[in-house]
């Protein structure tokens, strides 16, 4: 493989190792949630790098689809190097402003490109999928530095993006298309990181979801004939001329819900629907005045559906825990029939909105924003990227179209995704946040009904607070909370997802993993550490040995080895034994 190579290109390679950890400091006024939690949908105001490196404890390898649009580096963006490497030639870089005069504006961009990109990789699943914008400034560098991070091999495509913006500034040759690099984590999951596509070319709607599921219903006809299935007393029973569409789906039963049988038309002469019955919409009702359903089940397994409804309408399950089906409280009973994947991506992606469209669209939600990406082009990613309740990520965040687009999808499909974002600048709340918030509220005015009326949903708002300095805790310096200190060594000594809810305090509890029960003796105060010490009386009080060793954080310890062994119990010495743990 050919070698990419730049200045400062030594000092960064294993620069995302040494940025430390910092505290993510929750807001509640900025936040749209009862109680701000880093498993909600999150919106972080900080340096994208340190960003990403907070979040490590929490999400690594728990994201499914990232997508990022960095500066295009065409020298107009003003944009400044800001992360404090040890060299002199990189010290002298800081927070100075790159245009075009600046002779070593690439080998700053990919600077700051390769640690983030490091700690993205980082934090995707094994079937994760990572979505880069860029333009000709830098696209064949980034498909090297690309190969690089990822691996020649995680390669899957370059998406040609038709912007069809204004090109009448643009001489002889009118550039109207953008590029969006896709690779995936690990090749041998690539068929798992694709989840499907249908082709945009062919359609504007923004509901992707239309088109496809027709093409996985079997219509109504002589071979497939309505069969009346008796449903027993206690059916939930709707109002006599009102058929209301589902609006309530089970968090486990997102992805792939079909909704089974159509509205016969026996039913629709016998009962006004006032609200309008697609032609996909598949539904089984019982009527007011009668015990019978006609349902068609040219698609369904008969014998299963009867079964599930003399079952009490329990949940009915297939041998791998999948749920077939399922009677929502609206009396409305859902099949689960799985779509069969995409096979292919297309490499030309058209009638996906343009940055001009959407900025008319934010001027009317009151948002000044220049250069949004389109909402459509994002939510194809997500859709190609991810499942209808992954977690999503946005490191280079701007206007917060990807929370738009998830919010949008969930409200479309029933789907419960998050979203992660990440925004360095000043206007993190006041544009990213506020936009958010006015698409969860809605929009008067808006063209859109469910935007106008709202999308739902909710976002915690967190800044990034000082380094956790672990060297300084035994100084008295710079004192991590209880929780945040918890939350760093949980991950850097186990690698596994840090759970709050599981942190017991008074018992210095903070989680288990797979292999330990995990304890930290701690508290912000000199005090405290200069007299806390793992003693004999601290151990036995954990209780008796239950299959895990028990890992102990604290100041010291006055116990020897063969107590230690004897009370399966491995010590680990605030604050340097930790890094011999992951060694």
């Amino acid at each position: 493989m050919a070698t990419l190579n730049f200045k400062g290109k030594p000092f960064v390679q294993n620069y995302h190792l040494s940025v430390k950890y910092h505290q993510l400091i929750p807001r509640k006024n900025k936040s749209l949630t009862k109680k701000v939690s880093l498993h909600d949908n999150l919106i972080i105001h900080g340096d994208n790098l340190k960003g990403l490196k907070a979040l490590l404890p929490t999400y690594a390898g728990k994201i499914k689809c990232i997508y990022i649009d960095p500066p295009y580096n065409t020298g107009n963006e003003k944009w400044a190097y800001n992360d404090n490497v040890n060299s002199p030639m990189m010290q002298d870089w800081l927070g100075k402003v790159v245009d075009k005069e600046d002779l070593t504006r690439h080998d700053k961009w990919l600077c700051m490109m390769t640690p983030r990109l490091k700690l993205l990789r980082e934090l995707l699943t094994e079937d994760g999928i990572i979505f880069v914008s860029i333009d000709d400034n830098a696209a064949h560098y980034l498909r090297m530095l690309m190969d690089e991070v990822f691996g020649e091999a995680q390669f899957v495509a370059k998406l040609v993006w038709n912007t069809e913006g204004h090109t009448d500034n643009q001489y002889h040759i009118k550039v109207n298309h953008e590029y969006v690099l896709v690779y995936v984590k690990n090749s041998e999951h690539q068929d798992d990181a694709i989840s499907f596509v249908v082709d945009p070319n062919t359609k504007r709607d923004s509901n992707l979801w239309k088109g496809y599921a027709e093409n996985s219903i079997t219509k109504n006809g002589p071979g497939n004939p309505p069969t009346e299935v008796e449903l027993p007393p206690g059916f939930p029973c709707l109002k006599e001329d009102v058929f209301l569409p589902p609006t309530e789906v089970p968090k486990d039963f997102f992805r792939d819900v079909s909704i089974l049988g159509y509205i016969s038309r026996e039913i629709t002469k016998k009962y006004r629907v006032e609200y309008p019955v697609r032609k996909d919409e598949m539904v089984v009702r019982r009527g007011k005045l009668t015990q019978k359903c006609r349902v068609f089940t040219g698609w369904a397994n008969l014998n299963k559906l009867r079964s599930f409804i003399s079952n009490g309408f329990a949940p009915l399950r297939e041998d791998d825990g999948d749920c077939t089906f399922y009677l929502s409280e609206n009396g409305v009973i859902y099949y689960r029939k799985q779509r069969e994947k995409a096979r292919h991506i297309l490499s030309v992606l058209r009638n996906m909105g343009t940055t001009e469209q959407m900025r008319y669209v934010l001027e009317s939600m009151g948002i000044d924003f220049q250069y949004p990406k389109p909402l459509d082009i994002i939510k194809y990613l997500i859709q190609v990227g991810s499942h209808s309740d992954s977690v999503t990520l946005d490191s280079f965040s701007g206007s917060g179209t990807t929370a738009h687009a998830v919010l949008a999808l969930n409200k479309e499909d029933g789907g419960n995704r998050k979203f992660i974002l990440v925004e360095c600048e000043d206007y993190a709340d006041k544009i990213t946040a506020e936009r958010v918030r006015r698409v969860i509220k809605g929009v008067k005015g808006a063209k859109d009904e469910n935007l106008k009326k709202g999308l739902g949903g909710t976002f915690s708002y967190f800044e990034l607070g000082p380094p956790i300095e672990m060297e300084s805790i035994l100084s008295g310096d710079n004192f991590p909370s209880y929780m945040e200190l918890a939350r760093y060594v949980f991950y850097t000594a186990t690698g596994e997802e840090f759970d709050p809810d599981a942190v017991d305090e008074k018992k210095n509890f903070i989680g288990q993993s797979a292999q330990y029960l995990v304890y930290l003796f701690y508290k912000p105060d000199m005090d405290y550490l200069k007299a806390t010490a793992l003693t004999l009386d601290r151990a036995t009080a954990l209780g008796p040995y239950k299959k895990k060793r028990r890992l102990v954080f604290a100041p010291t310890k006055y116990l020897d080895q063969e107590h230690l062994d004897e009370l399966r119990i491995d010590f680990a010495q605030l604050p340097f034994e930790i890094y011999q743990l992951v060694k």
